[in-house]
This record gives structure tokens, sequence and C-alpha cells, in this order.
């Protein structure tokens, strides 16, 4: 499978946009590989490194992975791809299914890090987590609040509780193009 490396600012108009309609977060623990959709992100320069800031849920399953093994892989589509994938992967966990399996999707070895890329997901980001943060509840506007952590909803809904979330800075240390 040829990868061909790519300047990931050359590709941040295309990662934002794909973050905002939903890409895959990866990580590995264990031997096990989980994913999960992700629609907040942000790519900066930071410690003058070149980072991917993921929001992850405290309850989230893909949260052990992460603060086991402090590497993650994102991966983002090229062209357009099937929304159940997006979607299957945000509604359910991989506390209790086998997502990977389930939508067939096909891992790629990573190369600086030892999470998988996914090939149907061709364009992908590795990074090595440097820093991570939980929310401050409190310095969040009221409003979002309501919208965004409603108490009334318990922690295990995949689309809305008042879980909050971790930012998890990771320095990109390779990014990539799976190619055909």
């Amino acid at each position: 499978m040829n990868k061909k490396a790519i300047n990931v600012f050359d590709y941040a108009e295309k990662i934002m946009k794909e973050v905002e309609n939903g890409v895959l977060l990866t990580g590995k623990f264990n031997d096990k590989v989980n994913t999960m959709s992700i629609s907040w992100g942000s790519i900066g320069i930071e410690w003058n490194k070149k980072i991917f800031t993921a929001y992850v849920r405290e309850g989230r399953y893909t949260r052990e992975f992460l603060d086991n093994n402090p590497q993650f892989t994102v991966n983002i589509p090229m062209e357009k791809i099937d929304k159940k994938i997006i979607s299957y992967c945000g509604l359910n966990s991989g506390r209790t299914t086998d997502k990977i399996k389930d939508l067939g999707l096909t891992l790629i070895e990573g190369e600086k890090v030892d999470v998988p890329a996914i090939k149907e997901l061709p364009l992908t980001l590795e990074c090595k987590i440097v820093y991570k943060q939980l929310q401050d509840k409190n310095a969040i506007p009221d409003e979002i609040k309501k919208t965004t952590y409603p108490d009334d909803v318990e922690s295990d809904n995949p689309l809305s509780n008042k879980d909050y979330h971790i930012a998890y800075y990771g320095e990109i240390v390779n990014a990539y193009i799976i190619e055909k």
C-alpha cells in the first residue's frame, strides 16, 4: 500500500471542512483498535510543533485508549464517503461492538505511531499526544452548557450528554494520503 507524504498545512482547508462533516479518530491499546467519529478539532502550531487538537468526552471508550497509549490517527475522507461510516462510529461504542469489523474497514499500519490508518478515509494524520486538558466547566458560557452539556442526559448518550470534553493535543508526526 503506497502512502504519499503531504504537508498538512497544504490540506488544512480540506481537513477542517471534513472535520466539520465528521472524521474518524482511531486509537489502539492492548492490541485492540477502536475508532470514533469526531466533528470538533483544530490544526495549528503550538510549542513550534504542528498540532491537531481533538476533543473527546470524558466517558467515551476512546478516552481509555488515548490515556493508555498516547497516540492516535485522524482518518479523513478524500472523496465523498458513505455517511453511514461516520454515523455508525458516532452512535455505537467500541465497548459493545467492533466498529472496524462491523463496517468492513481496512486497517493500514502506521509509520510513526503504532495506531493504524484506515484505507477508506485515506488522508491520515499520525499524532502523538503532547498535552491534554479537561475543559473548565466554570469557564463555559451557560447557553453552551445547556445545549452541549445538559445535566439531565446521562453520560452514555452518544449524541449529547453531561460529560465535558478533554482536549488532546496531538503533535502531527506524519501526514499522508493512502493511494489506491
